[in-house]
């Protein structure tokens, strides 16, 4: 049992400890104000000068219109994020910079708006530069540091911008949740940071800090999911920023060949490897010509000094693992990825070409306008992944209540049953037809032929739009034969003649300013062969 003791003030009050321990704890208590007050300053000075960085951004949008390619959607304004870059530059993403006629730019807490105009922008990964017309603005708006290294997972985050429901600058917390190297868009892959803090709308190209340095750009979200967010990592911006660096937008070296895993015993059997022999196997490489350097079956256990695992992937930083087609776009030289493999059980060093695309039958516009041509009634385009989604409300009705795509495929349409193919020389793109025939007694008795692909012009193959145009233009039969790809469709038969003086007819009533695209016309009014 514990005894009884008076308390320590009553017997050390008069003492001289008690005096000395005092006067520290006053001095302590009256310096604690003014070193939260300095902290708080230091702090707000901190925020606002990264905040002053932050630009919200304003643009107004005229889009194509893949089906009616001779005019533009009406215009739409978006608003969106940017960040102020070394250079007297301002960083965002393309997707709020593209098909804009106009760009005008806000500091934080500011009134005037600034006009601004697209320098580079490189829509696969989702980065734009935007320049000033009046530099002035970068006087008072200094850059936003730059961090040189990947943050950690679970680091804490605040991401920048001026998301949608407000005009105010937005600041929101969040962590890392996630590193990955996935695909963009367009054919392109990069790392790409998963964040759970709040992005909405309008946040687009605002930047996301950790201390008091920029890690990346906000590009997207999950809008069905709760607060997660990705943002492009600074290492696909300095990529970008180096790229462009001579005055172009080249793109990033990639690797498109095709891989499985070597994780099946009876594969590694009948391949013959040891235990020891780790990586990815090839299952289809990019190009099948003697020359090229990867075969099937091929092992890949290096890149460049790296080695690969049994599922393809690679060490990155601290604990991570990502695809090993990130390695390209660091070890790539003039155009070469330095590879080992193991092929009929010998390890061997192969030095692999690598592209920033491969030409696609049906590609994306990534920022063009479509081309076109007017051929009597008809409109004919190249055919594009942007107007696929319109197949939805165009394929024919089905009494059974197949879906819409399906009754596309059996009839065997080539915008579905081709939509991966690579481009070739026999066959460059798909000529389509975007929009029904203009009301004109030419094509009396012929059925809607919407979406429907141009096969051959009286017996010729197409190969692409640009072919088909030097074929009419070459045109000596009097009739005109147009076959149609796949089922359901019919040959169209026009007197060549009548075609071009319905052109002139169909361009007037529907005011139409030009009978085709720049290119096209150039080709239309080229020599005849």
């Amino acid at each position: 049992m514990l005894s009884a003791s008076p308390p320590a003030h009553t017997t050390m009050k008069s003492s001289p400890l008690y005096a000395t321990l005092r006067a520290l704890l006053l001095v302590c208590a009256a310096a604690m104000p003014v070193l939260s007050i300095a902290a708080d300053a230091v702090e707000s000075d901190a925020n606002k000068a990264l905040s002053g960085s932050v630009v919200k951004i304003f643009a107004t949008r005229v889009n194509p219109d893949p089906f009616k390619p001779w005019n533009k959607q009406s215009p739409s304004n978006v608003t969106g994020s940017g960040v102020v870059i070394e250079g007297k530059r301002i960083l965002t993403n393309a997707h709020v910079a593209l098909y804009a006629g106009e760009i005008q730019i806000q500091g934080n807490e500011a009134g005037d708006k600034m006009a601004a105009r697209v320098e580079f922008i490189a829509p696969g990964i989702d980065l734009a530069i935007l320049k000033l017309d009046d530099e002035s603005f970068f006087k008072t708006h200094a850059p936003m540091p730059r961090a040189t290294t990947l943050p950690a997972i679970k680091d804490a985050v605040l991401a920048y911008g001026f998301p949608a429901g407000g005009d105010s600058q937005s600041i929101t917390k969040g962590i890392v949740s996630r590193i990955e190297f996935v695909g963009y868009k367009h054919q392109v892959s990069g790392l790409r940071i998963q964040v759970d803090a709040a992005i909405n709308p309008g946040n687009s190209g605002g930047p996301v800090v950790a201390g008091d340095k920029m890690i990346g750009l906000i590009f997207s979200n999950i809008p069905s999911a709760q607060n997660i967010g990705y943002i492009i990592p600074n290492e696909e911006i300095e990529l970008f920023l180096k790229d462009i660096a001579d005055g172009r937008y080249d793109g990033k070296p990639a690797i498109f060949d095709e891989f499985q895993t070597l994780e099946n015993p009876a594969l590694r059997a009948f391949l013959k490897l040891d235990r020891e022999t780790r990586g990815p196997v090839v299952y289809l490489p990019l190009r099948s010509d003697a020359d090229y350097p990867l075969k099937k079956w091929d092992v890949v256990t290096h890149i460049g000094d790296t080695p690969v695992d049994a599922q393809g992937m690679v060490p990155v930083g601290d604990g991570l693992r990502v695809r090993m087609q990130y390695l390209a776009q660091k070890v790539a030289r003039n155009g070469l990825v330095p590879l080992t493999v193991v092929r009929a059980g010998k390890a061997i060093s192969i030095a692999l070409p690598v592209v920033s695309s491969v030409s696609k039958l049906i590609p994306e516009l990534t920022g063009s306008y479509p081309s076109y041509f007017i051929y009597g009634p008809m409109v004919l385009t190249k055919a594009t992944a942007d107007m696929l989604p319109g197949f939805q409300s165009a394929a024919p009705a089905n009494a059974n209540g197949i879906n819409a795509l399906v009754t596309w495929s059996l009839l065997g349409n080539p915008l579905l049953t081709r939509r991966g193919d690579d481009a070739s020389k026999e066959r460059e793109e798909l000529v389509v037809i975007p929009a029904p025939f203009f009301p004109h007694k030419v094509a009396t008795g012929y059925s809607n032929l919407l979406f429907r692909v141009i096969k051959s012009v009286n017996g010729t193959p197409v190969r692409s739009l640009a072919h088909l145009v030097a074929l009419l233009r070459d045109m000596k039969d009097e009739f005109v034969v147009l076959d149609i790809d796949g089922k359901g469709g019919e040959t169209v038969v026009f007197r060549h003649a009548d075609m071009l003086a319905a052109t002139e007819e169909v361009l007037t009533s529907n005011s139409i300013r030009s009978q085709g695209s720049e290119l096209l016309m150039t080709v239309w009014r080229g020599p005849a062969k």
